[in-house]
């Protein structure tokens, strides 16, 4: 199959998960394919790296990308050489792409031809030369040590710089914000994160499928659903374990709990960063109740392992069902009432008011994806492009803003919690009987991928067995790769006291990107 009207041979990859393309591509062919998927407006997806030298002498490494098509997902393989890998920098047409070819070059020594080759991972926590993903590096510890990074300088007259982190003032994730500001306006926002790197791609290898679902559910603690989902969509397609349809709808309901849960959590601290209390008490009230019930009925307040592959690890009795219909109806009156108050209170929305904007032709330019995304015309949810069972027949609608702020980005948290709600009840009454599981063994040398609408944006997993059978490489992509360099632009000509605002209207992961 060929995309793009590009002389690529697309090879099909099992389509009862993500419906999958895959192709090997020379350097000539991914430029091409590239300028053609910019000029078509696709997305890029994931970009990442991998060690081939026990497969292929010549070419000793891979660079993975991954494009949303209208028919699937289309994912190319640029073989490395084993001396000196490089590769076209792709961050001209797509942005997004310069942090996670930084991060290749960082896990497995391939880097970009003229690109950025800053480190981004690495935070001279290991040795330049120590790439921890290449199939000979020992495992190792190292003393950290200080680092002298290259910050991008603003100079003239009444410009300084205000450097805030990366540890916090609170328990939140440590990130370095580096603000070039005159007066109190902000000039320039520099982001250096990566300090929450866990290893948890090494850590992937020579596991088993089924351990391997424990690991993907923790790659970020707010999002295990979308992760264990996304993997196990990949597990199925090597295994050829198909879920019954009772379990694909059990995820969907975990999902859109997933989804309410943390927008109700956001919706209360947007309220708080505006001196509103009130708000971040009965938002945080509501949250509670909500994942009090989820470990009354699944066994876990975020869902954790609920999902394995080949289904799901949990059912849901009459009585829960109900339980559940009746938690939708209560919260849904009271986000109704605490929208009204939160539309009528003019201190908090002359804060959200013309925060933070992205308009959408800047959105559009960065790739910017997920509810930030949406709230900036970007009319993209996987639910709704690439609908898969049950949200083929669920058919959910997709809430969008234009004016990319502060009160965008709420007012979509507020749609979705009551589209999530009106999911939840339908997926209850309609869900098909049956098993909710399937054995999903796994095969030798074969590769999937899942692709699942999270609560923050898309989340990819790409996985591939050896010929043991166990797992060789596993890339678990955020969403938050792509919206944190729009978050350095969307606090441009506002004032430092309103980045933790701003910040928080996004609400992007550290840990999720920090693999």
């Amino acid at each position: 199959m060929q995309f793009l009207d590009q002389p690529i041979d697309f090879e099909p990859l099992a389509d009862h998960a993500a419906l999958t393309f895959v192709a090997r591509v020379n350097a000539q062919q991914l430029m091409a394919f590239c300028g053609a998927a910019h000029t078509a407006e696709r997305r890029l997806v994931a970009l990442w790296g991998s060690d081939e030298r026990d497969r292929d002498s010549q070419n000793g490494y891979a660079l993975h990308i991954a494009f949303d098509m209208a028919e699937g997902l289309a994912c190319l393989t640029l073989p490395l050489a084993t001396e000196n890998p490089q590769f076209p920098d792709l961050a001209l047409p797509f942005p997004a792409a310069n942090r996670m070819q930084r991060a290749v070059h960082d896990l497995i020594g391939a880097a970009p031809e003229n690109g950025d080759r800053r480190p981004w991972l690495r935070h001279a926590n290991w040795p330049a030369e120590f790439y921890p993903l290449r199939r000979d590096t020992p495992d190792a510890r190292f003393a950290a040590v200080n680092e002298e990074y290259a910050f991008v300088r603003v100079e003239g007259d009444g410009v300084h710089e205000v450097p805030v982190g990366p540890i916090h003032a609170g328990i939140i994730e440590p990130g370095h914000f580096r603000f070039s500001v005159m007066g109190e306006n902000v000039l320039r926002l520099e982001q250096r994160l990566g300090w929450k790197h866990k290893g948890i791609e090494r850590r992937f290898v020579n596991m088993g499928l089924g351990e391997g679902a424990k690991l993907a559910g923790r790659v970020s603690g707010d999002s295990t659903v979308a992760y264990a989902w996304a993997y196990s969509q990949a597990a199925e397609a090597i295994s050829g374990a198909m879920p019954p349809p009772r379990a694909l709808w059990l995820r969907a309901l975990l999902l859109e709990r997933e989804r309410v849960a943390n927008h109700l959590g956001d919706l209360g601290y947007l309220g708080n960063d505006v001196a509103l209390s009130f708000g971040l008490m009965q938002f945080m009230r509501l949250k509670e109740d909500w994942i009090r019930l989820n470990a009354r009925l699944f066994g876990h307040r975020l869902l954790m392992d609920c999902i394995i592959p080949g289904g799901v690890a949990v059912d849901l009795d009459a009585v829960g069902a109900q339980a559940i219909v009746d938690q939708c109806q209560a919260l849904g009156d009271e986000v109704t009432d605490l929208k009204q108050i939160y539309d009528e209170h003019a201190g908090l929305q002359d804060r959200f008011l013309t925060t933070g904007r992205i308009l959408p032709s800047l959105a559009k330019l960065l790739g910017v994806i997920g509810l930030a995304g949406r709230a900036s015309a970007q009319r993209w949810d996987l639910r709704c492009n690439h609908p898969h069972e049950p949200y083929d027949r669920l058919e959910p609608k997709m809430a969008i803003e234009r004016n990319g702020d502060v009160a965008a980005r709420a007012l979509v948290r507020f749609a979705e919690i009551r589209e999530s709600l009106n999911l939840i009840r339908k997926i209850v009454s309609e869900m098909p009987p049956g098993s909710i599981g399937n054995l999903a063994r796994s095969t030798a040398d074969k590769r999937g991928f899942g692709w699942i609408e999270g609560w923050r944006g898309d989340v990819l997993v790409a996985l591939e067995t050896g010929a043991d059978g166990k797992i060789r490489r596993c890339h678990c992509h955020d969403p938050s790769w792509q919206n944190w360099p729009a978050l350095e632009h969307a606090v441009i000509d506002n004032i430092v006291p309103d980045f933790p605002l701003i910040n928080k209207s996004f609400n992007l992961s550290y840990a999720g990107p920090d693999l």
